[in-house]
């Protein structure tokens, strides 16, 4: 029996040639290939490669070459059918039967993705075209450079009126049913037979599958300046900023990522995958130097989509950092990818969390800052297991022991969402080690701490809503007056590091803090003159200026995970009213009257 090639196509792209080979012999990655030794030859030094990209497997030694089917069929002994049934199970696919119809279905799907790429080369020509010069000129302006727009294929749809498309299309031998399938028009509600073009007067993004397809579009809306159309326009509501294509034979949003047919030969080589909110972040963080940013096509990321990433990554790299707003709304976002993410964790498979400043999003956030303060937003990503600890904590408060248990209670329950049992049961293992260290104490028949125990202490508690995020450390022993004095010190200059707005109203309070220590006076009086001359600067770019004035040491002793144990507030990310509160609890609980030791 033939298959169509549209068929095999979609299993290569499903189904990546490294998982099929890596399960029956070990693979090496090197560069954006794998290596091994060759399964049908002798041989001690590897020859046999493997690239997912071309969906292809080459013996240098012997010649052995083909693809997934023809591996299955040599190396399992499988006929050719038997080997395109476990794949297309795998792939969770139907095998086509040999029918009329389905031959005409695949040779209709494959004609689909001539028609995309004939509708790119359009719009692109439209962006170049003299007439619509302002359009480029408006890209240029937003800060892209002529070559990232050529490599991202930009283009511009005209306005709804221009029927240039149509005919380009359809004196290219495509038929007007083909126009409508691939969401490329629409049918006309006003005149029957008429069609009308999806996208009209917006920048084009061609959005490719893993295989570097064409397979949809996003449009952007001009601003009115440019010829966009005005706010509030006629209809009394503004036109949606980005539309997308609909949903198609070859286009699913939930599955693809845009950006990643290009970002796969820099994660095969290590580069760690950065999942931004849309296209325009994606380019700028592209044009800035990052090389494997990606994002989801119009929808909250989907469990396709991240294990679409981590089949792109390599095995002992399979982290992507999930990149949100900072404000409520990027912590609700954070919130629900999450919750996707639980189910499908996998041994050496996970993401982590990275927030942006409040005001800013990658692409506005390079302009005004550049490349560097993206860099410290994505150092500082925070690992799986601390956001969910982070949202556990959310709202409670520590002091009460009911809490507590609570607050164990729900960690668990969210553990429970793993599917993997051995990740799941790690997991578990780690809230009870926390836990236990974080406010468990054990004693001896005396009533003192036993000699290899901890004790809780008081946790300082800024308010009943504020997040509480320990790190996987035990609570140290209990200190002296002095070394209490010194860690509220270190709470106090780690929340005016980590939320720099708050100097406005507690700089004064600030300088007046008594000092136990003259490490901790000196960085204090350099923070002070750098927020006296600097303004608007964020928790990233405070940190830099104090590590590079010498102050890096001091920095780790403020920054360390023993502090997040009872002041884990003091960790960027929550809410300016938060650590306002924070401040004020911490400085009435312990300053107010205190005397220098």
């Amino acid at each position: 029996m033939s298959l169509p090639e549209a068929f095999k196509d979609e299993l290569r792209a499903r189904v990546p040639l490294s998982d099929i080979i890596g399960k029956r012999m070990k693979l090496v990655r090197a560069g954006h290939e794998y290596k091994g030794c060759c399964p049908f030859h002798k041989e001690k030094t590897p020859s046999f490669t493997v690239n997912d990209q071309k969906g292809f497997y080459h013996c240098f030694g012997c010649g052995a070459h083909g693809d997934s089917i023809g591996f299955l069929m040599n190396h399992d002994n499988m006929s050719f059918m038997d080997a395109v049934e476990q794949l297309a199970s795998l792939a969770g696919m139907q095998v086509p039967k040999s029918s009329p119809a389905d031959e005409q279905r695949y040779k209709k799907q494959s004609g689909l993705y001539d028609l995309m790429e004939a509708a790119a080369k359009y719009f692109e020509q439209q962006l170049h075209d003299q007439k619509n010069k302002k359009i480029l000129q408006y890209l240029k302006e937003r800060g892209l450079s002529s070559d990232v727009i050529k490599s991202f294929r930009l283009g511009y749809a005209p306005d709804g009126d221009a029927d240039d498309l149509q005919k380009s299309l359809l004196g290219a031998g495509f038929k007007t049913g083909d126009l409508l399938d691939a969401g490329l028009f629409k049918n006309s509600s006003r005149k029957q037979g008429d069609i009308y073009p999806f996208f009209r007067n917006r920048v084009i993004f061609p959005v490719l599958d893993v295989q570097g397809r064409v397979v949809a579009f996003g449009g952007r809306v001009l601003p009115a300046a440019y010829g966009g159309p005005p706010k509030n326009g006629t209809s009394g509501k503004d036109a949606p900023k980005y539309i997308n294509s609909p949903e198609s034979v070859i286009f699913h949003k939930g599955r693809g990522l845009y950006g990643l047919s290009r970002a796969r030969k820099a994660l095969g080589g290590g580069k760690v995958a950065v999942v931004v909110e849309g296209y325009m972040d994606v380019i700028a963080l592209a044009q800035a130097g990052f090389k494997a940013p990606v994002a989801p096509l119009g929808t909250a990321l989907t469990e396709e989509q991240i294990e679409a990433l981590w089949k792109a990554m390599p095995e002992d790299n399979r982290t992507p950092i999930l990149c949100f707003d900072g404000d409520a709304a990027g912590q609700r976002a954070a919130a629900r990818a999450m919750e996707r993410v639980l189910p499908i964790l996998k041994p050496d498979h996970s993401v982590k969390f990275a927030f942006l400043p409040e005001e800013h999003d990658p692409d506005s956030l390079i302009k005004a800052e550049g490349r560097g303060a993206m860099e410290r937003v994505l150092k500082n990503a925070i690992p799986l297991f601390d956001m969910i600890w982070q949202e556990c904590a959310r709202g409670r408060d520590m002091a009460q022991p009911e809490v507590k248990a609570g607050f164990r209670a729900a960690l668990t329950r969210r553990a429970r969402n793993i599917s993997d049992l051995s990740v799941q049961k790690f997991f578990i293992n780690e809230i009870n080690q926390r836990i236990d260290g974080a406010f468990l104490a054990r004693k001896t028949s005396t009533g003192a701490p036993a000699k290899k125990a901890y004790a809780r202490g008081k946790p300082v508690t800024p308010g009943l809503n504020t997040p509480y995020r320990p790190d996987s450390v035990k609570a140290q022993p209990v200190k002296s007056r002095k070394s209490r004095q010194i860690d509220r010190m270190r709470v106090l200059l780690g929340l005016m590091i980590s939320y720099p707005a708050l100097y406005d109203e507690f700089g004064e309070s600030l300088g007046m803090l008594p000092m136990a220590d003259t490490e901790y006076d000196n960085i204090r009086q350099a923070l002070i003159n750098l927020l006296d001359t600097h303004n608007n600067l964020d928790y990233q770019a405070v940190k830099q200026h104090l590590s590079e004035s010498g102050y890096g040491k001091i920095l780790e002793n403020i920054f360390n995970d023993a502090l997040y144990l009872h002041a884990g507030f003091i960790k960027p990310g929550q809410t300016l009213e938060l650590a306002r509160q924070a401040w004020q609890d911490v400085w009435n609980i312990g300053f107010r009257g205190a005397k220098t030791a």
